[in-house]
């Protein structure tokens, strides 16, 4: 992901709602849990880990048993110290007390709970880009140092990975035309990552790569999810017995030994963004410097952020953003501060237009004085006309031809910007052409700033040899007339 373009903006749910989803997360439940279990005789070693032999009583305090509640109720100590709720008092003596960011949980704003949650979030992802103990423990040296180049480990490489996975599930989440609350199949989270835009076939040594990758993800995803950022189907772990040796893998006769079916990709794991997920890699975009927009940001702001901001939304973020700023106000007044922000001569004004077209479709009968007190406006008459027509409204002025002629190169000119060469705008031009035989020896008189780049893309996108040749002429003469 570039950090120089916005992402898509995506739809967060109120604060108070993910900060009772951050408490309810089984990490940082059981970090509050411990942090209150911790007292006078609670004793953690050099690194401000309990010692072992408290492990038993925390584990019982947090109703674990089985062969992983040491570590399960070791690994929410960690979170407890690393957010802070629990603060070591004396290192030597292995001493602690209740952190000051206990409290918050229960006394402190949604805002202060979400903040004791993303310290959980980056403590845990910290620790999902680490190996296994065992292999750390067998790449240390007679200094206790861990040897990486033996590890085959690059701590910075592996954490790179991870949020660069995360940042293609984030982009994938909030794009229009991606799963949305749907879940994403592990295989293609990964290839995302491993295999090239331009490649076709994948070869066998990337598809070994992308397996490889899965791996590694499926054991990441299990450890993501009790802080509650994702959710997560594993891999069935039949598909990663050998079938060589089903005897010895516990294999049954539906595990390693049966064929597997292919169509089935739910069993290679599937994992999807909660939207407590989607706050939490939301910021620590922000913090990496992407702007990573959400729905809601503009409500406060006025239209002139609103029509500026909108055009990098896709259209049903951009409706779902301008009904929510419209909602905070009253339609008259949004409606004359809407056509105020659409003025202008600069690149950006047409774009304005056709934004601030489409928020006063949205307004009710209400903002009728403020469209007619802009018939007369030549960059704005002609928009008023068409609010008031499409309403069915009496006493709307016919527009000149001159007016009807700016309009179109204005209505083109936005297009192009928001769109690009779309099938749409071809259409529109095919059209344009078809119904007035002299448009191109009329438009190119328009005094508009886009018009030659109009008339430029008009050539462009005409299919027509003859009719694209006069248009590239018309765009010819505009830029003459313009220059003179």
């Amino acid at each position: 992901m570039s950090d120089s373009s916005p992402l898509p903006p995506v739809r967060l749910h109120p604060e108070a709602e993910l900060a009772r989803d951050a408490l309810s997360t089984p990490l940082l439940a059981r970090a509050a849990r411990l942090a209150r279990w911790a007292g006078p005789e609670t004793r953690v070693d050099a690194g401000g880990g309990l010692v072992e032999e408290q492990l038993p009583a925390a584990a019982e305090a947090l109703g674990l048993s089985g062969e992983e509640a040491a570590a399960d109720a070791s690994e929410a100590w960690r979170v407890a110290v690393d957010t802070g709720l629990v603060e070591i008092v004396d290192e030597e003596e292995g001493t602690v007390a209740a952190g000051e960011e206990l409290a918050l949980l229960t006394a402190g704003s949604p805002h202060d709970v979400l903040a004791v949650w993303l310290a959980a979030l980056d403590a845990v992802l910290a620790d999902a880009s680490v190996p296994d103990l065992d292999g750390l423990v067998e790449a240390m040296d007679e200094g206790g140092e861990v040897d990486f180049a033996s590890l085959d480990w690059d701590p910075e490489a592996e954490a790179d990975f991870l949020d660069g996975v995360l940042g293609n599930l984030y982009l994938l989440t909030v794009s229009e035309d991606g799963p949305g609350d749907g879940p994403v199949p592990l295989p293609a989270l990964a290839a995302s990552m491993i295999v090239p835009s331009d490649m076709g076939e994948p070869t066998n040594d990337v598809l070994e790569q992308v397996s490889d990758a899965m791996m590694r993800l499926d054991d990441q995803f299990r450890l993501l999810e009790p802080v509650g950022i994702v959710a997560y189907q594993p891999v069935d772990e039949a598909l990663m017995a050998d079938p060589d040796d089903t005897a010895g893998s516990g294999a049954t006769a539906e595990g390693a030994s049966a064929p597997v079916d292919e169509s089935d990709v739910a069993r290679y794991g599937m994992v999807r963004l909660t939207p407590l997920g989607l706050y939490g890699l939301r910021a620590r975009l922000l913090e990496a410097g992407f702007a990573a927009p959400a729905v809601g940001e503009l409500v406060d702001k006025g239209a002139d952020a609103l029509l500026d901001g909108v055009t990098v939304f896709p259209p049903t973020a951009a409706r779902a953003e301008t009904e929510q700023w419209l909602d905070r106000r009253e339609p008259l007044p949004a409606a004359r501060e809407l056509l105020a922000a659409a003025r202008g001569a600069d690149a950006g004004a047409p774009v304005r237009r056709l934004y601030c077209q489409q928020a006063l479709s949205l307004v009710g009968p209400a903002a009728e004085p403020a469209l007619r007190e802009v018939l007369d406006d030549p960059e704005l008459g002609g928009l008023a006309r068409v609010w008031l027509s499409e309403r069915g409204l009496p006493d709307v002025p016919v527009p000149s031809e001159e007016l009807v002629f700016w309009l179109t190169v204005d209505t083109i000119a936005a297009q192009l910007a928001a769109e690009g060469n779309s099938e749409e705008l071809q259409a529109l031009v095919e059209g344009l052409a078809q119904r007035h035989s002299g448009f191109f020896a009329a438009a190119w008189r328009v005094d508009h700033p886009a018009t030659a780049d109009v008339l430029e893309a008009m050539g462009r996108l005409h299919p027509d040899k003859r009719i694209a040749k006069e248009a590239r002429k018309a765009a010819f003469k505009a830029r003459s007339q313009r220059g003179n």
